[in-house]
This record gives C-alpha cells, structure tokens and sequence, in this order.
C-alpha cells in the first residue's frame, strides 16, 4: 500500500498516474477536498481510496489507527504559496502535519519520501544541500528549513528510509490550480493564448530584464527521481532536484513563443513587494544525488516546454 498527500496537486497527482502507469493501484489518496476542482488532476487514475487531509490526521495520525500493509509514504501535500504570510496556517499544514505523518511513518516502519524545497537556499548563490547554504527569505521558505533540520536529526539515527527532495522550479501538467503560483511557462503560455506579447520582470539581483536565472525541471523528471528512491530504499538524506544547470526566463519565453509560433516579449517593472523575498538565481548542486546513485538525463527547457504545451493543447482539462 503506498500513501500520497497532496494526491490531487501538481507533482502528487504526477505521481499518482505514474504510478498506474507502473501498475500500483493501491494506493490512498490524502488531500484536501474541500478544493473539489482539482478532483479534475486525478480522475482518469486508479486509487483505492481517497481520504480528506482532516480525516486522515485525526483518525489515523493522531488515533494511530493504521492501514494494513502500508509500506511508502510519498508526502507531496504543502501549501506552496510563497506570498501566504499567515505564520499558524503556514506551520500547521508544512510542519506540523508533516512531523506528524513523519511520526507515523517511524511508528509503522514505513519508507518516508517528502517534497521540501529550494527556497530553503533564499537568496544565496551555493545550492549544496548543506546548512550553512541555506537562509530562507519567505515563510513558505522557513517551514520547508525548519522541517529539513528535523529529519536531518531523524536520518541520523532511524532505521527507515527518509529523503527530502528540495524541487527547484518545477512545471509541467496539472498545475493550472495553483493560480499565481503556477510556473512562468504556464503564464506565458496563457498570456499568448489571450495576446501577442509576454510578460517578464525587468532586472533584479545584478540581472538584466528577463535575465534572473532558474534551475527549471519537468514535472515528469521530478516523478522519476520520486521513484528511484522508492525502488531504493537504503537510500536516505536531503537530494537537491532539479536539472543542475540554470536557463533564464528569457530562453522559457522564446520556448513559449516558439511553440506559439508568435509573440515578443515585454518588460515589466519589478514588484516592490519582492524585492527582499525573491530568488533572482537558482541551480541545484545535484553532485549528491548522482553519487547516491541517480543517473538520469533532465530534460531542458527548450524540450520539456515542447512537451507540457503539447500536452496542454491535446489534453483538454489541462487546456484552460
């Protein structure tokens, strides 16, 4: 039996149908389904169960009332929006409901992956998973830190699997729910559905307009890297995830335009509100993750662009 939080999510429900796809269907769902719309990510796949966030922390969590034969938790669920300021809500959902599933997962003997983030890093320029690398900017930032300060005390001493994936910037399919908090890619791509011209900051952080620079990984790559830890279980630590070579947002825009087939691009003045809390540069350190023994190749964004927005135009719900 295999748990995934934040099943109807981007990278969650990714995971979930990739895992069909490798014929697990036994699998629990865990999100919250108060947010019905996004039921739209996972209803062509095959789940045993789906149970709401509230349900699973009280009756299972907290009650320890167990399933039968659960041996990997993919915890995917977070709120993921870097602007949320709202420091209780920010904890409860990032920390605490993790430390908990995290607890569960001790008590059961069960193999814990988890998503954290490259936020963690703020506005640094070395993106190796140490602690002195890393200084968050954002409350989102300092829940995912906080969280990967107690399993780096856990790794040390638990007999179980557990590894925290810091995704760097990820984008692909079912991610339209995320609102502001899609990737650039998406927007662009909506905004040239609606125009002829796309949207980009001037510069920040010693970069020039639309030259801030990105580590931008494909969901589908981050999904593979999910599952070789899975299929890896004396594997345990923090992994950087992304394609360890950063592009800026000028080459996703010509991407975008490319496609299009039409469009240019304009700049736009740089948000006041983000000027402290913004990552002008990012590109994952991901020496850890090939020596843990992870060879495979990323895709760029000139290729993984060419893919999503093929995807988007021959799949309707992800279409809008």
């Amino acid at each position: 039996m295999i748990i995934v939080t934040g099943c109807n999510g981007f990278i969650g429900s990714n995971l979930v149908s990739q895992l069909n796809k490798l014929g697990f269907n036994n699998i629990i769902g865990v999100d919250d389904l108060s947010k019905k719309k996004n039921l739209i990510n996972i209803e062509h796949c095959e789940i045993e169960g789906l149970l709401d966030i509230e349900e699973f922390e009280s009756n299972y969590l907290l009650k320890d009332k167990s399933f039968n034969d659960v041996n990997q938790i993919f915890h995917q669920g977070a709120c993921t929006n870097t602007m949320e300021w709202d420091a209780e809500y920010m904890m409860k959902n990032n920390f605490s409901f993790s430390q908990q599933l995290l607890d569960f997962a001790e008590r059961n003997s069960v193999s814990f992956i988890y998503a954290s983030s490259a936020s963690v890093y703020g506005g640094g320029k070395k993106f190796e998973e140490i602690r002195e690398n890393e200084n968050p900017i954002n409350l989102y930032a300092f829940s995912k830190y906080l969280f990967d300060q107690l399993v780096r005390q856990k790794v040390k001493a638990n007999k179980i699997q557990i590894v925290g994936l810091r995704y760097f910037n990820v984008y692909g399919p079912n991610e339209s729910h995320k609102g502001q908090m899609a990737s650039v890619a998406y927007h662009l791509h909506q905004q040239l559905k609606e125009g002829n011209d796309v949207k980009l900051f001037e510069g920040s952080g010693g970069f020039g307009p639309g030259e801030q620079r990105r580590d931008f990984i494909y969901v589908d790559d981050v999904v593979k890297v999910n599952l070789w830890f899975m299929n890896n279980p004396d594997v345990s630590g923090i992994f950087n995830v992304g394609t360890g070579k950063s592009q800026t947002f000028n080459e996703v825009a010509k991407a975008v335009i490319e496609w299009h087939g039409k469009g240019s691009i304009t700049y736009i003045p740089f948000p006041k509100e983000l000027i402290d809390s913004y990552q002008s540069f990012t590109e994952a350190n991901i020496d850890r993750l090939r020596q843990a023994g992870y060879q495979e190749d990323f895709l760029d964004v000139q290729s993984g662009i060419k893919l999503y927005l093929d995807e988007l135009q021959n799949w309707p719900k992800n279409a809008s």
